[in-house]
Formats: C-alpha cells, structure tokens, sequence
C-alpha cells in the first residue's frame, strides 16, 4: 500500500523532471513542447522510507516516456549522479528526488513485481485521518512467478548505468534491468539475452489510451 498526503510540492514533479528529462539521451519531444504526465503508478518500499513512483509523460505529440523516480527525505549514499534535484513537500518536508534507475529501492522493487509476477501497489490519500482508495492511472504485471528469488539490492555506488536511445540499461549486483523509456513508441523491447536456469521476466502496463499491455521493464536475475 503506498500511503499519500494532500501536500503542496515546490517544485511540482513534471517541473522538476522538465528540467532533467531533455538531457537524457532518451528523451523525445518537438522543440519548446511543454512536459505532461499521463498516468502514473507506484510501488511499496518495505522500509517505509521511499517513495517510488514511476512517470508516464509525453512532451507535446511526442511519444510517452517512462520516468521513474524516488522520494527521499536524506540524500542516497553513493547516489549523486542520479540526482535530478529537491522539492518542498509541504507535509514530509525536503526531498531528494533520484531517477530510479540508480536507485536500489526503485530497481529491488521493479524487479520483484517482474519476477514474482507482481503489480502496483495501492494507493490511499490521507484526508483527515481518513484513508481514500486513488484509482490508478496505470496497471503493471510482471510475466514471472510467485517464490521467485530477487537477489539482494547493490548499493547506488555499484549501480552501472548505461543511457540509450530509448531504453536505458541496468547492472546493479546480480540483478540486469532494461527500462523501456519510450514504450510502445520504438523504446528498446529487445529482451536480455536468455539464460539457462537464470529467471527472467518482463513488466507490461496499460493506461488511458493505451489499452494493448506494454513492456516496460525487462528484468534478469544471474
């Protein structure tokens, strides 16, 4: 379950990331096209400490871009080049805001929904005391099977990230990730190559307007 708050947020989410995204080798979007979210979905941190939400957006009549991001409320050891930058939260107070791909709680929790065939959590807003159930704007399934393994989390200074045009690419420990940046849109799906006996696992999503389940994320566990 993935707890909310009715808070202000300076800067807003899509600011922030308007002023990050274009200096990704991913991103796609005419000149001077304004960010826009999509949709959105979430997952749990265990912890309780992160949060970890993952962006939909699209830049004018661009193609809609994945954007993964976490929540912190103290910066992440070994994370600065991951940075995209802080915002006031006007209940939880500053956050250190990262691109989940050299985050370990966004790759630990992307990979066990793939692997374990898992979902997005649920969302409930806090108003008043009371929980509100938030219908989500995007549903994710991972292909794989409950009980499988996920190997431990790496720590951000070991995370290797690679950027492509469309996708970028993730080693973190044992774990090998490809997030599908433009999904649906010409993003890399070109799966990991096979394993003998290593589990491997894609997450697709659906939202508004897009009704045909998409590849997001392509996870392997060696």
């Amino acid at each position: 379950m993935a707890l909310l708050h009715r808070a202000q947020l300076r800067p807003s989410k899509i600011e922030l990331v308007a002023g990050w995204a274009p200096t990704q080798p991913w991103f796609e979007a005419s000149t001077g096209a304004e960010l826009a979210s999509v949709a959105s979905f979430r997952f749990d941190d265990p912890e309780g400490e992160v949060g970890i939400e993952t962006l939909l957006v699209r830049a004018g009549d661009g193609p809609v871009m994945q954007v993964p991001l976490t929540y912190r409320g103290a910066p992440l050891d070994g994370g600065g080049t991951s940075l995209i930058g802080t915002m006031q939260h006007s209940v939880l107070g500053q956050r250190w805001v990262y691109d989940g791909a050299g985050d370990p709680a966004y790759l630990t929790a992307v990979a066990t929904a793939a692997l374990t065939g898992g979902r997005q959590a649920d969302q409930f807003v806090d108003t008043d005391g009371e929980l509100v159930f938030r219908e989500p704007t995007a549903v994710v399934v991972g292909s794989g099977t409950s009980g499988t393994p996920v190997p431990p989390p790496a720590s951000a200074d070991a995370v290797s990230i690679r950027n492509e045009r469309g996708s970028t690419v993730v080693e973190a420990g044992a774990l090998r990730l490809v997030i599908v940046r433009t999904p649906g849109a010409g993003g890399r799906t070109g799966a990991l190559d096979p394993v003998d006996d290593v589990p491997s696992a894609v997450l697709t999503g659906t939202w508004s307007g897009q009704v045909e389940p998409q590849q997001l994320v392509i996870a392997l566990a060696h």
